[in-house]
């Protein structure tokens, strides 16, 4: 790989008077546009990038509230977070792009292309893009105390690494860094997560009001759902029985939707097997999978 692969761009795009913090990071071809999860940054595709840029074009954007983007105290609602997403697709002229979400950003995306079919070309749903916690839990104040984030007050930097050590050593070193990227070090040598406490809480509630079904049907674009799951984990078969049902109800629901498994891999699989998120997006836009739209139902789109 060239440099131009390996090193992005950092730079930042003003959408409505905000600026976003974004990573290109260079190549040629069909555009990709990489979201984010919850609390996390665009680093978390710090490993992914660099290999679909080998083959296309591709962009990850730090998301409204997280990593360097602009922090308002207001705007977390899926309209409003998706319009970033759209905002971006616009000030950097991408035609036809890839959008590609993990987790929550994979429910942003399916926000986006189901308000403003004409700005995506496809979607990914890496491990998201079905996050409905009114199904889950019995009330939108429990949905708040069982998702929010943890407490770092007072927990210093090398306590930190220290509590991460085990899945470094796991996942290698550039996950410290990925990790280290949602954080910021104050004076006295303490952490603070970059996405407010406050800020996470808001898109909880977001996501309390947000139904994937039904938003489902209105996506004309092709999707690939894309989820992990480790089949040897005895512990989580149950669970694994609910998410299966989960997602072969979304395939049905989307006009064009086909799932690939991620085997033996963890939600966190951009850091965990870059290698195989990129293979298998790659795989679908080689065989044209991504080349054709269906009409929405009518009355949508």
């Amino acid at each position: 790989m060239t440099d131009q692969l390996t090193t992005p761009l950092d730079e930042i795009v003003t959408i409505d008077g905000l600026d976003f913090h974004c990573q290109d990071w260079g190549g040629a071809g069909r555009p990709i546009v990489l979201l984010h999860g919850l609390a996390s940054t665009c680093h978390i595709w710090r490993l992914t990038a660099p290999i679909l840029a080998r083959y296309f074009s591709v962009i990850a954007m730090d998301q409204r509230g997280h990593g360097d983007s602009a922090k308002p105290d207001y705007g977390y609602d899926f309209a409003s977070v998706s319009g970033d997403a759209a905002g971006l697709i616009k000030a950097k002229g991408l035609q036809n792009p890839i959008v590609v979400g993990h987790s929550w950003g994979g429910d942003v995306a399916l926000e986006l292309a189901a308000a403003r079919p004409e700005l995506v070309g496809g979607l990914c749903f890496v491990d998201g893009g079905m996050i409905e916690p009114s199904t889950r839990y019995a009330s939108a104040a429990e949905a708040r105390e069982q998702m929010a984030p943890p407490v770092f007050s007072g927990v210093t930097i090398e306590e930190f690494r220290e509590r991460i050590r085990p899945r470094t050593e796991e996942l290698g070193a550039g996950f410290e860094a990925m990790v280290l990227a949602n954080f910021e070090t104050l004076d006295d040598g303490t952490v603070r997560a970059k996405l407010s406490r406050d800020n996470h809480l808001r898109i909880v509630d977001a996501l309390w009001d947000h139904h994937p079904p039904e938003l489902f049907p209105k996506v004309s674009c092709p999707v690939l759902i894309m989820p992990a799951r480790q089949q040897s984990d005895a512990d989580g078969q149950q669970w694994a029985l609910s998410r299966g049902e989960t997602v072969a109800a979304a395939e049905q629901l989307l006009p064009r939707g086909k799932t690939v498994w991620l085997e033996d891999s963890i939600h966190d699989v951009p850091i965990q097997r870059p290698e195989l998120v990129a293979s298998v997006i790659k795989s679908h836009i080689d065989s044209g999978y991504f080349d054709s739209r269906t009409n929405p139902p009518p009355g949508q789109g």
